[in-house]
């Protein structure tokens, strides 16, 4: 019997890597599910995350928590104000206080880590250019200029085992990755994308990653099954 190669799938418990997941079971993978807890403002994430690998039978769902609070900068790593009620147009030029100071450098560098030890050749990330171009490591560029790193830069890559990290939503739109989740029957129930929810965990539909996905829905003449406040 042929095992399954394993990967390695970042999960934050929203939409975009939710669905990443999902293609990644698809395409035949082990599932390992990472998820970082670094004092993000959303950590109700974490719950989704963890009721997503359990749902969707991850063979191992690892939680590991740093704690980028320390060094801030960001909205969702400080106390500054999460931006609201943004035109659509404005969320595609320059770089929104969103922005984590190196957060997917940091995620993949941990994603690298566990796929170097579990003997893992394939890292899956949700990162998506289309909706969310201000962020910087979202790009192609950077995606490649990272796997260069990884196979130049482990005990693996090294010795011959090739490292590639997979991108499958990067050129996609929201509602095209909403699209492919229900064809491959995620319940978009279980996640949430809110950047500021309420203390009772509803979304507050006002932020850039409500809006962008309220609107990707709406593309697709559906209801988000995500609860909101407005």
């Amino acid at each position: 019997m042929t095992l399954a190669p394993k990967a390695v799938v970042l999960l934050s418990g929203g939409l975009d890597s939710t669905t990443t997941l999902a293609i990644a079971k698809y395409a035949g993978f082990a599932c390992y599910a990472l998820t970082l807890q670094y004092g993000q403002r959303h950590a109700i994430e974490i719950d989704a995350a963890r009721r997503i690998a359990q749902a969707m039978a991850v063979v191992e769902h690892t939680i590991v928590p740093i704690d980028l609070r320390q060094f801030g900068g960001s909205a969702l790593t400080s106390d500054l104000p999460v931006p609201k009620d943004r035109p659509l147009d404005e969320m595609s030029h320059g770089i929104p206080s969103t922005y984590v100071p190196a957060r997917n450098t940091i995620f993949l560098s941990f994603a690298l880590a566990w796929a170097e030890v579990l003997g893992a050749s394939d890292i899956c990330l949700g990162v998506n250019a289309l909706d969310y171009s201000g962020y910087p490591d979202c790009r192609p560029e950077y995606i490649a200029v990272f796997e260069t790193l990884a196979n130049l830069a482990t005990k693996a890559g090294v010795e011959g085992r090739t490292f590639k990290i997979h991108t499958p939503l990067i050129a996609l739109s929201k509602a095209e990755i909403i699209r492919r989740g229900i064809e491959l029957g995620v319940d978009f129930g279980l996640t949430t994308s809110c950047y500021d929810p309420t203390p009772a965990g509803l979304a507050c539909g006002r932020c850039d990653a409500c809006l962008l996905r309220l609107k990707g829905f709406a593309e697709n003449q559906m209801s988000d099954p995500r609860r909101y406040a407005v």
